[in-house]
């Protein structure tokens, strides 16, 4: 059969794609029943402790098994010794998940010490305990946003760059001499015959692989230990390390103050990513005693921690040993990790490791361990932060990617955006901040939420500024209706050194008497902090339903909360309805506080009225009321207007923007006739 040198090229190429990406397969090893486990035996476990990558073993003795009754979790008592493990303090923090084997058996994970005694003294999960974990329900990924398969677009890209490699090749061959085409010819035939590589470097590339796939069965065939943090239930030491990126004090102080995660540090490694791309490896994979990152934050800002992988059967990962938050079904960043070193410590040494890229996704937090999936990833929430500081002169933008968990997504939006700020700033003194933030979202109408608003602070104005965007993103995430999802999220923040307020000092009309539905200005003096007063003209349309008689207004600062008409009604004697406020829609709480006064508005609205000193009063106020709903549904019969105010109805009020935190609020009267 003749084969034109075209096919043949294409053929040899074709070949030589499928070895090099040809994913190693992992196969779970065999166990060793919790039943089985006898005190005296020995073993061996697995991790790695430096930047070399490589898995280093130490010397296990089984002392016993170890069960709390029923419904508890059941652990194996060992220790370990010898020079290798006393030359970095013990079993260390870091450690958790690594593999025990007991006669090429495995028998479970390292995941506790005990707390202020022997570093060399150890709890193991049985792995039998562990193994459950991978069939445990999964309902955590159900997004409805379009997302991209990612397996699709790396294989469209791998047969462009198969097709770009196959061109480039037919315009070397069409400058090759005589000889060097047959040599070529040779090499295509041999490939296809499966007799030798290509080239030299696809030779290389398969030795490397091959390499690569010897070491991880020996990997898998002995796989690794090593110690963590905590158990709950057994006298085990209760402590774990999240490492952090991008964080400074501040920022860590606050994430710390804010994620219930007790008894947890936060332990800052390096600085921020040098862009905001999520690195993302699809085709990666994983052996018993290799480290493992779990991260809930990943990008310019990252938070997450490290341990160590127990087993691995096709792409289902264990892990850890333990829980990394005790969370059961979880949508986390799994990622790869590079050990840097250990620190040692009596009790409380520990493995240093930063998170790689990320790998797959985590879906079981569970008191025996974590579990996942590699090649497939998590919902996330993309987050740009943009921060200007105008007394610095600097400006610098931030992104992260957030693992969608509705119970951490608010408080770590606000985080790396409060982080961001204090990253620009480096302040934690008297500050003015503006914030705009927007958030593509299906639980709010026209898919964008966004709001604005402007703070101050004399110390540390970027607590007071994220405020806003956690209640958006917590009235979100707890969607009662429906699972929201969210697009993304971008905040920009304009920060100064100057205190930026006033104080209203008078509003006087320009004229006393008016009616309703007549517009009235207010010449209002406010005085600006250490700078001269200013007079701003607002003006204000009383509204049409305004029953005669003196009408009192409150003008103030959007800051200030204005009186419930619920409370109006009440100290008008008349009957309250029933609060609804539980009732509302997502959608209707998120447009109350898009409607909410801004702190740097100047609004003019109805303030409350004295409470009725007599029965006659009170009839006077509620004949002088329908009197004006009358005259105002004879103006306009199209709306139907009733003496009890509709919850729903937007406050009748006038807003002016000022360049000012308005700090105070001040009281005007207008006499109100027919």
């Amino acid at each position: 059969m003749r084969y034109s040198l075209k096919r043949l090229a294409a053929a040899s190429l074709f070949a030589f794609t499928l070895n090099f990406y040809a994913p190693a397969s992992h196969a779970m090893p065999p166990i060793l029943p919790y039943s089985e486990v006898m005190a005296g035996m020995q073993g061996t476990a697995y991790t790695v402790l430096d930047t070399s990558g490589e898995i280093r073993t130490f010397p296990v003795e089984i002392l016993g098994g170890m069960e709390g009754g029923k419904g508890s979790q059941r652990m194996i008592m060992a220790r370990t010794s010898g020079d290798f493990i006393e030359h970095v303090g013990g079993v260390l923090q870091g450690m958790s998940g690594s593999p025990v084997y007991v006669e090429d058996r495995l028998v479970g994970a390292l995941a506790a010490g005990l707390k202020d005694l022997s570093p060399y003294t150890f709890f193991i999960t049985p792995i039998e305990d562990m193994t459950p974990l991978w069939s445990m329900p999964d309902t955590k990924n159900q997004t409805s946003i379009d997302t991209v398969d990612l397996v699709k677009a790396i294989e469209e890209r791998k047969k462009a760059e198969e097709k770009r490699r196959l061109r480039a090749r037919e315009k070397k061959f069409a400058k090759m001499s005589r000889e060097e085409r047959e040599a070529e010819w040779r090499d295509m035939i041999a490939a296809l015959n499966g007799e030798k590589a290509v080239d030299a470097s696809t030779e290389e590339a398969s030795s490397a692989a091959a390499h690569t796939d010897t070491s991880s069965v020996e990997a898998a065939d002995t796989s690794e230990t090593a110690g963590k943090e905590e158990t709950s239930t057994h006298p085990t030491e209760d402590k774990a390390y999240f490492f952090t990126r991008g964080f400074n004090t501040a920022g860590l102080r606050y994430l710390q103050d804010k994620l219930p995660m007790s008894g947890t540090s936060l332990l800052p490694l390096g600085g921020s990513g040098t862009n905001t791309k999520l690195h993302t490896r699809y085709d990666a994979t994983l052996t018993g005693g290799q480290p493992v990152g779990v991260a809930l934050v990943y990008g310019d800002f990252s938070i997450g921690a490290t341990g160590t992988v127990t087993a691995v059967d096709g792409k289902k990962v264990l892990a850890f040993g333990h829980s990394f938050m005790h969370k059961g079904n979880v949508n986390y960043f799994m990622t790869d990790a590079d050990v840097i070193g250990t620190i040692a410590g009596q009790s409380n040494g520990v493995k240093i490791a930063n998170i790689g890229s990320v790998i797959g996704r985590v879906n079981q937090d569970r008191e025996t361990g974590i579990a996942g999936v590699l090649g497939t990833f998590p919902t996330s929430v993309p987050v740009q932060i943009r921060v200007k500081d105008n007394a610095l002169g600097t400006e610098e933008t931030f992104g992260a990617q957030i693992a969608y968990d509705e119970d951490f997504l608010p408080i770590l939006s606000g985080s790396v955006a409060y982080a961001a700020m204090n990253r620009v700033s480096d302040t934690l003194g008297s500050s003015t901040a503006r914030i705009r933030f927007a958030i593509r979202t299906n639980a709010y109408e026209g898919g964008l939420f966004e709001r604005r608003n402007m703070y101050y602070s004399a110390a540390d104005v970027g607590q007071i500024a994220v405020t806003e965007l956690l209640q958006a993103m917590n009235l979100i995430v707890t969607n009662a209706e429906k699972e929201s999802d969210v697009i993304d999220v971008n905040v920009d923040v304009e920060l100064d050194g100057e205190r930026q307020t006033a104080l209203l000092v008078s509003a006087t009309p320009d004229k006393m008497t008016v009616k309703p539905g007549e517009t009235v200005t207010f010449q209002t003096k406010i005085r600006p902090y250490r700078k001269a007063e200013e007079t701003l003209s607002i003006p204000y349309t009383v509204p049409k339903t305004q029953p005669t008689g003196m009408m009192n207004l409150d003008i103030r600062g959007g800051g200030f909360v204005p009186v419930n008409p619920l409370m109006l009604l009440a100290q008008a004697g008349l009957e309250v309805p029933d609060d609804e406020e539980k009732f509302k829609s997502t959608g209707d709480r998120l447009r109350e506080l898009a409607e909410q006064g801004e702190n740097n508005e100047i609004i003019i609205a109805p303030g409350a009225a004295p409470a009725p000193t007599s029965e006659k009063e009170m009839k006077r106020r509620m004949k002088a009321a329908a009197k004006a709903s009358a005259r105002a549904a004879k103006a306009e019969p199209e709306k139907r207007i009733t003496l009890l105010a509709d919850p729903n109805k937007k406050e009748e009020k006038e807003k002016f923007f000022a360049p000012y935190v308005i700090e105070n609020v001040i009281h005007a009267t207008l006499k109100v006739e027919d």
